[in-house]
């Protein structure tokens, strides 16, 4: 029997739900004139995007700030209560700056706010109160609407949180995609972990040169058996007289074989004639799948070039090293 969640958890996610609904219908109607204003701002200003908030806010302008760096967009976080400090020296002639408050009457923000308006820049905001100090002064308002807060005593902000942050990813997606940003342009942002190596091309990882466990069609089975040995890729890959990807010999077909004569048995006579290769910019992400998807998984692939001629070699275990397993 399936337990069932406290209500209050329940509550919780219906309250913040809802939220996001309205959210919705807003930037579908009243919102749209101006988000549509922010991202054509954005697209054209010549610095970088200076995000700021306070409190939790704050802690939501950094998320943002992280995944609009991360897909194209150049960004940065100014403390609002480090400002008033020196850093607003961060903010130059070109940038346009983003403030995020629910109430838009966060005093911390008053001086980015006043130094902006002496450099002239763009401001965008999101908000819930439209006549608010920030709404009234900013040239973008975002008015997000006024949903409520899953905490019941409406204190700890939660949905205005969530409001704000997906608004964040409405904004950085949009330009993603304005930008005709790419999963090449995202690999190149993302070079560790997980993600970087499943976008780095499988040259990156693949074995070059005298690693390569290859042959002709007139080895006997016992060079074949050596070959493959030594060079321990689980296959050897056979070679037409143009240096060309002829067929491919792996452990199973060796062992298929063994009950044959090892010295007048061929690698032609047992090779698959028609391997699965991939060509060196395929990335690594879609090298696991083309291994996995057979109806027998491929535990070793050879990379060639126009030509068919093998450059390259990539054993899944390549793969699991990089982090993709």
């Amino acid at each position: 029997m399936t337990s069932q969640p406290p209500s209050t958890a329940s509550y919780v996610l219906l309250t913040e739900r809802q939220g996001l609904e309205q959210l919705e219908l807003a930037l579908g109607g009243t919102m749209g004139t101006a988000f549509q204003k922010a991202i054509d701002t954005i697209l054209n200003m010549q610095g970088r995007l200076i995000i700021t908030g306070m409190g939790k806010s704050g802690h939501i302008g950094r998320k943002i700030n992280a995944t609009l760096a991360s897909t194209g967009t150049t960004s940065l976080f100014l403390h609002p209560a480090e400002a008033a400090h020196g850093d607003l020296g961060m903010l130059g002639k070109e940038d346009v700056v983003l403030y995020l408050s629910n109430s838009g009457e966060t005093s911390e923000l008053a001086p980015v706010l006043l130094h902006a308006q002496r450099l002239g820049l763009q401001q965008i905001a999101f908000t819930s109160c439209e006549t608010s100090t920030l709404a009234r002064s900013v040239q973008i308002p975002l008015i997000l609407p006024q949903a409520q807060e899953a905490c019941p005593m409406g204190l700890a902000p939660t949905t205005s949180c969530l409001l704000q942050l997906a608004l964040g990813d409405a904004l950085a997606i949009t330009l993603l995609e304005r930008r005709n940003f790419s999963s090449d342009d995202f690999g190149t942002l993302h070079p560790a972990g997980q993600l970087g190596a499943q976008l780095r091309p499988v040259s990156d990882l693949m074995h070059q040169g005298n690693s390569l466990p290859l042959g002709q069609p007139n080895m006997s089975l016992r060079a074949v058996i050596l070959e493959i040995t030594r060079k321990s890729f689980g296959c050897i890959g056979i070679l037409d007289h143009d240096g060309r990807l002829a067929g491919l010999i792996s452990d199973g077909d060796l062992r298929r074989a063994l009950e044959r004569d090892l010295d007048n048995t061929f690698a032609c006579d047992i090779m698959n004639p028609t391997p699965l290769t991939t060509t060196a910019e395929t990335l690594a992400k879609d090298v696991r799948r083309l291994m996995n998807d057979r109806q027998v998984p491929v535990t070793s692939l050879f990379i060639v070039d126009e030509d068919q001629r093998p450059i390259g070699i990539l054993h899944l275990h390549d793969l699991i090293r990089a982090g993709l397993a």
